[in-house]
């Protein structure tokens, strides 16, 4: 099992920046962040492999967030600068422990944090 703890969530304005964290109890073979705007599907927004730090980004995002990781407190960040209005949405931190199951489907990782908002106001 592994339990998923995030924090930093926030309202900003448009321009602005925050950074979420995720804190991991378990072994993790990727991570990634997800965020779901009402009545809106669930968004892969980034992933990391937790060995290579490989990244990936949606292009959405990309240039503007960025993924990365501490392994010795096992925590998992995302930096989020230039924010928009419609980069509003619940985000969530999300965990794999197998391979294979690392790209920003939200049906591949089997752990999920609770949740943090995120509201950038124009």
């Amino acid at each position: 099992q592994v339990q998923l703890v995030e924090s930093g969530g926030g309202s900003v304005q448009a321009g602005g920046s925050l950074r979420l964290s995720c804190a991991a109890y378990g072994y993790t073979y990727c991570m990634a962040w997800f965020r779901q705007a009402p009545g809106k599907e669930r968004e892969g927004v980034a992933r990391i492999y937790t060995g290579s730090g490989s990244t990936y980004y949606a292009d959405s995002v990309k240039g503007r967030f960025t993924i990365s990781q501490d392994n010795a407190k096992r925590t998992l960040y995302v930096q989020m600068n230039s924010l928009k209005t419609e980069d509003t949405a619940m985000y969530y931190c999300a965990a794999q422990r197998v391979s294979g199951y690392c790209d920003i489907r939200p049906e591949s990782y089997a752990f999920w944090g609770q949740g943090t908002q995120v509201t950038v106001s124009s």
